[in-house]
């Protein structure tokens, strides 16, 4: 009698531990998993500077919804705010970078008044000695949109 109970003890002790191996392996699993999501932060990466003519390439195709327009434009804000210098009275040559977006900009047919107006007030703001250029491509371009 004693080696039947020392043996069905030490199966339920077996059972016990199988038990408690089973609970330890399934709850490390589900913390694990629960560390993968919220390790999904976004990482601090530097963002890249994009190009000039990249982002002139959004505005001009037709087929770019009002969301990328209003990401290009933000893009452009960002980094390309600021038109170099005048030279005398005449317009700096990269000016002319600047009129065909916002000829671009007026002619697409995705654009809200929002896009428009944000950039032509940020540009005003950022480069007034080019105040009346900047007016003028701007009523260049609302006179292609047509009505």
């Amino acid at each position: 009698m004693d080696i039947a109970l020392l043996i069905k003890s030490l199966a339920a002790l077996s059972g016990v531990l199988g038990i408690l191996i089973f609970l330890y392996l399934y709850f490390f699993h589900i913390n694990k998993t629960k560390n993968k999501k919220v390790s999904k932060k976004p990482l601090h990466v530097k963002e890249v500077k994009p190009e000039f003519h990249t982002l002139l390439e959004v505005i001009k195709d037709k087929k770019a919804t009002t969301s990328e327009l209003n990401e290009a434009v933000d893009l452009l804000l960002k980094y390309y705010e600021k038109i170099p210098k005048k030279l005398g009275l005449r317009a700096h040559p990269e000016f002319e970078k600047y009129s065909e977006l916002i000829l671009r900009i007026c002619h697409h047919p995705h654009v809200t008044k929002d896009i428009i107006l944000r950039l032509d007030k940020e540009l005003h703001r950022r480069n007034p000695e080019y105040a009346l250029e900047l007016d003028d491509s701007l009523t260049k371009g609302l006179d292609t949109r047509g009505f």
